[in-house]
């Protein structure tokens, strides 16, 4: 079964496409080449919102879609929620 979708490999975020559950070991699916990826959510992840894929510090870019989407503002490890708690979207960057 597949919990979340990567749309291109330069990502580091996926998008949850079930909830997940704390502590799951997850499979993604990588959309631009089919590739498949694992990932272990340390914290819930609600369907449709991204987790980690790699730890962050405050300051650096996430990246989705081959984009930058925004700033993170507090530390992100891998595996945990990625959302308007801990990212500044670019937008307002």
């Amino acid at each position: 079964m597949i919990q979340f979708l990567v749309h291109d490999p330069k990502d580091d975020v996926g998008v949850a496409v079930v909830d997940i559950e704390s502590g799951t070991q997850c499979s993604g699916r990588i959309l631009a080449n089919n590739q498949m990826v694992g990932a272990a959510a340390i914290e819930a992840i609600p369907l449709g919102h991204k987790m980690a894929l790699r730890d962050f510090a405050v300051g650096d870019t996430v990246t989705k879609y081959d984009c930058p989407i925004g700033k993170v503002v507090k530390p992100i490890k891998a595996g945990q929620w990625v959302h308007v708690h801990n990212l500044k979207t670019k937008r307002w960057a």
